[in-house]
């Protein structure tokens, strides 16, 4: 019989306690244990099971822990004696920023100092005897909410060194979600402010500190050394790329389908791995998301469960206002194509904005892409990545999330798809200058917003939306041109439907006199490329081929058709 799967559980000792269903991930303690690392980081996208990796870890060797090797009989750690007599001999530091996400420097600041704090209450009992100086019993009580920067960056190397007095051993220090407070740093605007403090923080904890045996972070993304890392030479970072560790995060195609098989689900094979196959860690090209695979396990049935169990508004809004080759790209991949781009996986948050490829970072950490392969040009000093979408279910999130820019605001969107179906230009010009008129602004950087800008970064998302909404009816194909202004658009029946192709021009106001003249240089130019051929070519029948030129200036919107 099939074990309960208990959803959201991140502790290992309830997990184990009540038999619900687990894949054995031990073999990470061996592993992590016999490279011998001084302090590891470790990113995977969220949800891959790094929480559980950490209180794992935790139990294994934490002296809170001794005698509760029964956690680990019958998993592969177990196996091996030298590991059995490691269990519950370490002093074991553990917490976790998962929750750190206040909006402003001073609110994250003082939820820091307050975990920092009931990490020392749970030690008070150092204080007893005579095992600390008066002068350090004296620090250990300053340790609180509103505790002066100085202390609070100090507070793991000071409780380091009274738990290597007391138990005689170094520590082992293990901080869950690093970057959590870095993320919303950067996206409300505090990111100088935090960066100082947490790098102190990490550096006498991690670095200076001569009590620490070994330390492992988790995250999701590998914030670039310069700014918090710059002084820990001894950080062993392990990406998404990296061959350390590639099976022990998320789940494997033989334990995927071997879980099926133990919930009577065997042949359902096919539509999990369509669902949740396709990340790429290390050399494993069929790793699983975890966390939908136990909801398909759960339920028995297919569904969004990962990409909507938190907040990808940073994400969306990366590629809403970003310029036009990252849309093409993400058009491109929408229509099952890769790209190769040139990227660094480190992630520069201040650059997410400005440097050219930052985001494609920020989307391959956070699980959205994968590597299909990777590759270092020697004479340029560069690696070449080449991206796909991560599977079916990271597709359908991107497809809602196009869906939203425009629905979020209004129905306009939906009726101008209509009126293009049933050829009412009339209704087609009334409902798309609505839309220009509200959605113009969300497509512009926000930073350095400009007239000529915005209808460029606004037809190319157009484009993205006509894909997503009409993929049932047509195949929706861009040449990628872009001049001044200019795109074009065919749409390409899957069935019976008419052929539409689309010409987007901005006014030249320098040659054009009004929108009609920029409509019919639009149209014009549909008929001397002869764009209808790929049409034709692909059997649609002359007559029901339908032209249309968009032309743009500034926030106006005219359209014009020719049949």
């Amino acid at each position: 019989m099939a074990k309960t799967v208990g959803i959201g559980h991140q502790d290992f000792g309830t997990i184990q306690e009540n038999n619900y269903f687990y894949i054995d991930k031990t073999d990470f303690i061996k592993k992590w244990w016999e490279n011998g690392d001084s302090v590891t980081l470790i990113t995977r996208p969220r949800r891959f099971g790094k929480t559980l990796t950490m209180s794992m870890t935790e139990q294994f060797f934490s002296v809170k822990y001794a005698g509760r090797g029964d956690l680990f009989e019958g998993l592969s750690i177990w196996e091996h004696e030298k590991y059995r007599n490691l269990q519950g001999t370490y002093p074991v530091i553990s917490i976790s920023f998962a929750n750190v996400k206040q909006n402003s420097y001073e609110k994250v600041r003082y939820r820091i100092c307050q975990i920092l704090m009931n990490l020392y209450g749970e030690m008070r009992f150092l204080l007893k005897g005579d095992l600390l100086t008066p002068r350090e019993k004296e620090y250990f009580e300053r340790i609180s909410e509103t505790m002066n920067e100085e202390d609070a960056t100090m507070s793991l190397y000071y409780l380091s060194s009274f738990l290597y007095k007391y138990y005689g051993k170094k520590v082992i220090i293990l901080l869950d979600e690093y970057d959590t407070p870095m993320q919303e740093a950067y996206v409300n605007g505090y990111w100088d402010e935090l960066v100082s403090f947490t790098r102190s923080l990490f550096q006498s904890a991690f670095k200076t500190n001569p009590y620490l045996e070994r330390g492992i972070m988790t995250g999701i993304t590998r914030v670039s050394r310069e700014s918090v890392f710059s002084d820990l030479n001894n950080l062993e970072v392990v990406t998404t790329t990296s061959e350390k560790y590639a099976d022990s995060f998320g789940f494997t195609e033989e334990e995927v389908f071997a879980s099926l098989d133990e919930f009577g689900l065997s042949d359902r094979r096919q539509e999990v791995k369509n669902w949740y196959d396709g990340f790429v860690f290390g050399r494993y090209t069929d790793i699983y998301n975890p966390w939908s695979v136990l909801h398909y396990l759960d339920k028995g049935k297919a569904g969004v469960y990962w990409a909507n169990s938190s907040s990808n508004s940073l994400i969306g809004k990366l590629i809403r206002e970003g310029n036009k080759e990252i849309k093409q790209n993400l058009e491109g991949l929408l229509g099952g194509e890769s790209f190769r781009v040139e990227m660094d996986e480190q992630i520069v948050y201040g650059e997410l904005y400005t440097k050219r490829n930052a985001v494609w970072s920020l989307l391959l950490a956070s699980g959205y892409l994968k590597a299909v392969c990777t590759e270092y040009a020697e004479r340029e000093g560069h690696w070449y990545y080449s991206l796909a979408l991560t599977n079916k279910e990271v597709q359908v999130m991107f497809e809602n999330m196009i869906r939203g820019w425009f629905a979020e605001r209004d129905e306009n969107y939906n009726d101008f798809i209509k009126a293009l179906l049933s050829d009412d230009i009339r209704a087609m010009n009334y409902y798309m200058n609505k839309v220009a008129l509200t959605t113009f602004s969300s497509f512009d950087t926000g930073n350095k917003p400009s007239e000529t800008a915005e209808p460029e970064r606004f037809y190319h998302g157009f484009v993205l939306g006509l894909l997503v909404e009409l993929a049932e009816r047509y195949s929706v194909i861009s040449n990628r041109e872009s001049g001044f202004g200019r795109y074009d658009v065919m749409l390409m029946p899957k069935k019976d439907d008419d052929g539409i192709i689309l010409e987007f021009k901005v006014q030249d106001e320098e040659e054009e006199m009004e929108l009609a003249d920029t409509v019919k240089a639009a149209l014009r130019q549909i008929g001397e490329k002869q764009y209808e051929a790929a049409l034709i070519e692909r059997g649609v029948p002359e007559k029901n081929i339908r032209k249309y030129g968009f032309a743009f200036c500034g926030k106006k919107v005219l359209i014009g058709g020719e049949t």
